[in-house]
């Protein structure tokens, strides 16, 4: 395999204007991400139109208990993720991250199917945050034309992201900080109602676990129909809740990389139990499972599963007669779902660009501009949003049902891609004698967390479209597994085209840019700032002196 000249930066680069540039090994990509931003990312990234309405259909199929069940148990699957990915991102933090890693851990072919795997779902991801937040405005007026939502989301997204990474990190950082505070407040919303304070002044504190029951029946009956009502809210969790992957992503232009980005692996433990696993729970309390607006929803198809209108919160308001605070919060989710899809476009195109470093992508998108961004590879990724456009044709709702089929498969697989090269690692390091015990993070419990969470998502992977084979359904089908028949495909033909090797333990390279990353550390002049002292300082407008640099 061609080693790219650009991959990585052994000194200070001149551009031929006598300025020095930090070694940064991020190819030409720009170190200038703070610790607020990537802790908000840790805390919030990702998070979009799923967790706040699309979960009222697996409420309504699950039940409550069903429900917060499927909830546990792949955030339990989540959290060993997160703990394999940040021993890995925090001592090897360059561009690309874990597809760059898989190829230069595991197999190129892995590296390249991966890689692929990942774009498609973040390029994917994209168009269904947009048509989401089209359909989440509608809840205002159903007049409000998508196809203006949709252009205005890519000037938007075009604004944030061509520019320098601190300008995208700003934006960011308010972004994330803009869905922790609607979470906080649908979580007191729902413990003040919940104890009477509603205008009806009903204490109905956990009522809806017992009407209709805890459990409900999905297409068959009796226990059957039951394990059926969990497996389906187990695979929508798998699809709601992400988080590790845009981090070690975003870690090659973190600042302090060894110090920022492990303390944001460690808030995104905060975000399984407090917003995952807490808002779960927050929406089994607030409505019924059979409420007889969800049920028209997706029992009855009667109006839109992804309106602001089907959200679980805003209908929970308006059966307890709360008014205006719906449209506070129809606010924030068009603000959260906006979020989420900037998020998944910057990662997009870093991915990309990662790739373009390995020769697994063209060349041509190696392009940087002055201010750090991947013009070329940017440009390719805007493709993508403009498929939000189809909803113009085919239904907003028939376009999220596609999307969020193909993202599940796909999802699977990179946290399937990132578990195998974990634990490649995690055995290269017991062959070479390699102690783990002075990484920047090690993972508990190690192999036996990552390969308790790959089983988990193979078995997943497996079985989540089964209900498209009784009777079998060709749509359901091909949405359902299009992504796990075609990837295996690009890791084979990889293989055969340019004769890649499954690489030994003994033979890995753990070394790799790791002196690099250290000696970028070094250069900095500037000790690493907490939190909490960053927002102060940004607050007061003082803000950390750019960071200086020696020579390597």
């Amino acid at each position: 395999m061609e080693k790219p000249s650009h991959a990585s930066h052994t000194e200070s680069t001149d551009r031929g204007n006598g300025e020095l540039y930090p070694v940064t090994t991020a190819g030409e990509l720009h170190r200038e991400m703070s610790i607020r931003t990537i802790f908000m990312l840790g805390v919030g990234g990702g998070i979009g139109t799923a967790l706040f309405v699309s979960i009222g259909g697996a409420l309504n199929s699950a039940g409550p208990a069903g429900l917060l069940l499927g909830f546990v148990v792949y955030n339990l699957v989540l959290a060993n993720i997160n703990n394999s990915m940040a021993e890995m991102t925090t001592y090897m933090p360059v561009s690309g991250s874990f597809i760059r890693l898989a190829g230069h851990w595991v197999d190129d072919a892995l590296g390249f199917a991966g890689g692929w795997n990942f774009y498609i779902y973040l390029g994917l991801i994209i168009p269904f945050e947009v048509t989401a937040l089209s359909l989440v405005l509608s809840y205002w007026s159903p007049h409000i034309p998508a196809g203006a939502i949709c252009a205005a989301c890519i000037v938007l997204y075009v604004a944030i992201n061509i520019f320098a990474v601190r300008i995208y990190g700003a934006a960011e950082f308010f972004l994330c900080s803009g869905k922790a505070l609607l979470m906080v407040i649908l979580m007191m919303f729902t413990l003040i109602v919940m104890c009477g304070g509603n205008p009806e002044h009903d204490a109905f504190g956990f009522r809806h676990w017992k009407n209709p029951g805890p459990f409900l029946e999905y297409f068959s009956t009796g226990s059957t129909g039951r394990f059926e009502g969990f497996l389906t809210a187990l695979w929508f969790a798998s699809f709601t809740c992400v988080g590790p992957e845009f981090l070690s992503i975003a870690a090659s232009e973190v600042k302090h990389p060894r110090t920022y980005v492990k303390k944001a692996f460690k808030a995104l433990y905060a975000r399984i139990i407090i917003f995952f696993i807490g808002g779960c729970l927050a929406i089994t309390i607030i409505i019924a499972a059979n409420d007889k607006v969800l049920d028209g929803l997706y029992k009855h198809g009667s109006g839109s599963t992804g309106s602001a209108a089907a959200s679980p919160y805003i209908i929970a308001m308006q059966n307890l007669g709360i008014r205006g605070l719906p449209h506070l919060i129809t606010a924030l989710f068009a603000t959260t779902i906006f979020a989420a899809g900037n998020t998944v476009l910057y990662s997009a195109t870093r991915c990309l660009y990662g790739m373009s470093l390995e020769g697994r992508a063209p060349k041509f998108l190696r392009k940087v501009t002055k201010s750090g961004t991947p013009i070329y590879c940017f440009m390719v990724t805007m493709i993508f949003p403009f498929l939000s456009f189809l909803q113009l044709g085919s239904g907003s709702s028939t376009v999220l049902t596609w999307l969020i089929n193909l993202a599940t498969g796909a999802t699977l697989i990179y946290f399937i891609t990132a578990l195998i090269t974990y634990i490649r690692f995690h055995r290269a390091c017991q062959v070479q004698g390699f102690n783990r015990d002075k990484l920047p993070y090690k993972g508990w419990f190690q192999p036996y967390s990552a390969w308790f969470a790959l089983i988990f998502e193979l078995i997943i992977i497996v079985f989540y479209g089964y209900r498209s084979l009784v009777p079998f359904n060709v749509s359901g089908f091909v949405t359902a597994y299009f992504m796990p028949l075609f990837v295996p495909c690009l890791f084979i033909g990889w293989k055969v085209i340019k004769k890649t090797k499954f690489i030994r333990a003994q033979d890995i390279d753990l070394i790799w840019e790791a002196p690099l990353i250290d000696a970028y550390e070094a250069s900095l002049e500037d000790a690493p700032v907490g939190f909490w002292k960053d927002i102060w300082l940004m607050v007061r407008g003082w803000g950390p002196k750019k960071h200086k640099t020696a020579e390597v």
